[in-house]
């Protein structure tokens, strides 16, 4: 299956060997090697990555991995193509622009029947490529353009994750649904099942997750993964599996988990 990654933190820092470990992930046989993408919210836009090839062993992967932007939210996807040809037009993360700023999205998983499946249709925003991702970011986006009507005023969070939150429990219904969605202000993130390493078996979790603080303005956040200079520091990462020895822990099955400078401030679970 694809390969999800996604950071919020307080302050702005650079993805370096996380980007990296997921990277790896795309060099062992039968992994996902159909492509990968990166951004990088700077303010309300987005410096966006993406190749449709291997990630292991791109020379821009690497130079993100020592020179990639500081940023405060990230959101990276490695792709294993299961609709769609392998081309940009198909690789992910999608980014839109929706009241003045980008909106980004990842999917790991596979939604047969989302074509035909009436109220995830789409209208305002139209899917590019062919894959079954975009067209699920397209229906989010008609969901959530009525909480974003009066421009560049943020919505509240509590309406947006009630809007993501009944969106999830429409798209499980079709398959594996692990996404990754943000608006350049809170990051989205809903787990649900994928195939597993050891038991092959498609199951939960689809999301792990790992926190890191630092509250001593003297001090370095020492958290694999990330760079950041001294002084307080709040760090969530959230990954398709872990991406180190660290203390991952697992997202329950179905529970959408609103993010902010790398606190939870949000969660919600819905029954379709």
């Amino acid at each position: 299956m694809c390969e999800l990654l996604a950071m919020s933190c307080h302050q702005a820092s650079r993805l370096n060997l996380s980007l990296q470990a997921l990277a790896d992930r795309s060099s062992a046989p039968n992994k996902s090697r159909d492509g990968w993408g990166a951004a990088f919210y700077q303010g309300h836009d987005v410096a966006l990555f993406r190749e449709p090839a291997p990630a292991h062993d791109s020379s821009l992967v690497h130079f993100l991995e020592h020179c990639g932007p500081s940023t405060k939210l990230a959101m990276s996807h490695i792709r294993l193509a299961t609709q769609g040809v392998i081309s940009l037009a198909n690789t992910q993360p999608f980014v839109r622009e929706m009241a003045g700023r980008a909106h980004v999205f990842a999917h790991n998983g596979h939604l047969p029947g989302i074509a035909h499946a009436r109220q995830l249709a789409w209208a305002q925003h139209q899917p590019i490529g062919e894959t079954d991702s975009e067209h699920a970011f397209c229906a989010l986006l008609e969901r959530l353009r009525p909480l974003w009507r009066h421009g560049t005023c943020l919505p509240s969070v509590e309406d947006r994750l009630t809007v993501v939150a009944a969106f999830a429990a429409e798209l499980r219904l079709l398959g594996p649904a692990n996404f990754l969605y943000a608006d350049g202000d809170v990051l989205f993130a809903h787990g649900h099942r994928r195939t597993q390493p050891a038991t092959g078996l498609v199951e939960p979790p689809g999301l792990v997750m790992l926190s890191r603080h630092c509250d001593d303005a003297q001090e370095t956040l020492q958290a694999q993964g990330i760079s950041v200079a001294a002084g307080y520091q709040q760090v969530l990462l959230v990954a398709s599996m872990p991406l180190s020895q660290e203390h991952w822990q697992p997202l329950p099955e179905g529970k959408v988990l609103a993010i902010r400078a790398g606190r939870a401030v949000g969660q919600r679970r819905m029954q379709a």
